[in-house]
């Protein structure tokens, strides 16, 4: 029945069920439900409501601000966004990174996935994985994890409070940081900052193996369940190094069909036009990227920590490598498929993320002082990064005199629109069709929701083809002119 869930006949007859705010995600979005008089679903979509034009707002604006600016389309996954686009501004300076530069990156790459992770698991989710999915609704969240696993909360925020360091003495700051510049990074690690960090890694590194133990077991407990709630066979998207193995930072993109084979393989990502498209509908300010050589219906893929773990060959890590191992066992063979299954990904990958920081801590060419590399400009640069939701695309042209002409961003939340859409179907197909709706049920529809991490703000960059009226307020009220976007993508004055 999901398949039929898409569109719904005359929705006007209809009841409509609106989940709105969504809780527990970062940014602002709602979920409408359509259903009939004997409580059947018959649409179920999720819709992005609020509008950022950072693709528009950085137009004009010189190169070398982007790593700075576009970061500030987030508080929670900044450094993807500072990354991304210093390596689409390297491009544009022809450079080649110097070993120190590359690796402080990673290290803050690594701490920024680890504090994301982190976040989103402990404070986000674990209230329903740990209490249940229908558990009041004023003990299903983290002060809920606080009374009744006060070490499992404990252990969540200082995980993220060491990734919040990794950060702050890489890139200056913990939120908003300046380290990564076009062509490398304004500082390295010193021996003390060095020292300041190993002295608890080994700590994070077994909280990183408890709170894996801690999904893995959750996951089995009724693992049935698990397999089955917003489960949706996808495509899958994601970066790999050039042996396969896992890597967030850097590689060619890789995509998988639902059975595991190769749809296309280490491909270079400033071809990504060649490969990917973007479409939209006239319900979300979201677009809805799709593989082009499989077409709109069915090329939609998954990106984030479930597609990494399924697509890379290995870990270069052993305790994250051992952990991938039982993880694919749960799908005899095949890609893991099951939506709940993004949590056990995610925390597989934080733990990389721990072993790789102790590597490169180790690693004396983090302390080295060659730091930034130029070569000849070019007017064309796409930086393409693993951020902690998913495959994260930026692109920039500029002229002559450095000026940003055309910017466009594909944003991990946005290469994973499709597929949510698809588990909040399935979700309302098996588990809420023919009933009447609770808020027990309605969270089940949240929950399909927060596996994927969505972050909302982020995601929302296109007008698509949804109406939209913006209005001039002067400082007393007034309203001092107002245009309308009609779906026709008519723009007009609104007379008030």
């Amino acid at each position: 029945m999901s398949d039929q869930l898409e569109t719904a006949e005359h929705p006007e007859q209809l009841r409509r069920v609106v989940i709105e705010p969504l809780t527990r995600v970062e940014g602002h979005g709602k979920v409408t439900l359509l259903q009939d008089e004997d409580n059947h679903i018959r649409q179920a979509r999720l819709h992005i409501v609020e509008f950022r034009g950072f693709e528009k707002f950085i137009q004009g604006r010189p190169y070398w601000e982007l790593p700075v600016l576009v970061q500030r389309l987030c508080g929670i996954c900044p450094v993807s966004h500072h990354l991304a686009a210093a390596k689409a501004t390297d491009m544009l300076v022809g450079s080649t990174l110097t070993p120190t530069a590359e690796k402080i990156r990673r290290l803050m790459h690594y701490g920024q996935t680890l504090q994301s992770h982190a976040l989103h698991f402990f404070h986000l989710c674990s209230p329903d994985l740990l209490f249940g999915f229908d558990d009041d609704v004023r003990h299903r969240n983290i002060v809920g994890v606080i009374e009744d696993h006060p070490e499992i909360a404990k252990q969540g925020v200082l995980l993220r409070k060491y990734g919040q360091e990794v950060i702050r003495l890489t890139a200056g700051k913990r939120v908003h940081g300046t380290g990564a510049i076009p062509g490398g990074v304004n500082k390295s690690l010193d021996r003390g900052e060095r020292d300041y960090l190993l002295a608890d890694i080994g700590q994070v590194i077994e909280w990183g193996q408890g709170a894996v133990e801690l999904v893995r077991k959750i996951f089995l407990e009724h693992l049935d369940y698990h397999l089955e709630f917003g489960t949706t066979d996808s495509n899958m998207l994601s970066l790999v190094a050039p042996d396969g193995s896992f890597d967030i930072y850097h590689g060619g993109l890789r995509a998988r069909d639902p059975a595991g084979g190769t749809i296309f393989d280490h491909v270079d990502y400033t071809q990504y036009e060649d490969y990917l498209r973007e479409g939209v509908r006239n319900w979300s300010y979201m677009k809805f990227p799709f593989i082009d050589s499989l077409g709109q219906d069915d090329g939609w893929y998954r990106v984030g920590p479930l597609a990494r773990v399924n697509n890379c060959d290995r870990f270069t890590t052993p305790l994250a490598e051992e952990a991938r191992q039982v993880f694919m066992a749960v799908g005899g063979g095949k890609p893991v498929q099951a939506a709940l299954a993004f949590h056990w990904a995610r925390l597989v990958e934080l733990l990389h993320c721990t072993e790789a920081i102790r590597e490169l801590l180790d690693d004396d060419d983090i302390s080295g002082d060659r730091l930034v590399e130029r070569g000849d400009m070019q007017h064309r640069g796409i930086g393409v990064i693993e951020a902690p939701r998913g495959t994260l695309f930026h692109h920039y042209e500029i002229d002559d005199d450095g000026l940003v002409t055309r910017a466009n961003l594909i944003v991990s939340t946005t290469n994973n629109n499709q597929a949510m859409n698809e588990s909040i179907r399935q979700v309302a197909s098996h588990y809420l069709d023919g009933n009447r709706l609770t808020e027990p049920m309605l969270n089940q529809i949240e929950v399909a929701i927060r596996a994927y991490d969505p972050c909302l703000s982020c995601a929302t960059h296109a007008l698509g083809k949804m109406p939209l009226e913006v209005s001039l307020v002067a400082p007393d009220g007034q309203v001092l002119d107002r245009l309308e976007k009609r779906a026709g993508d008519v723009v007009c004055p609104v007379s008030g």
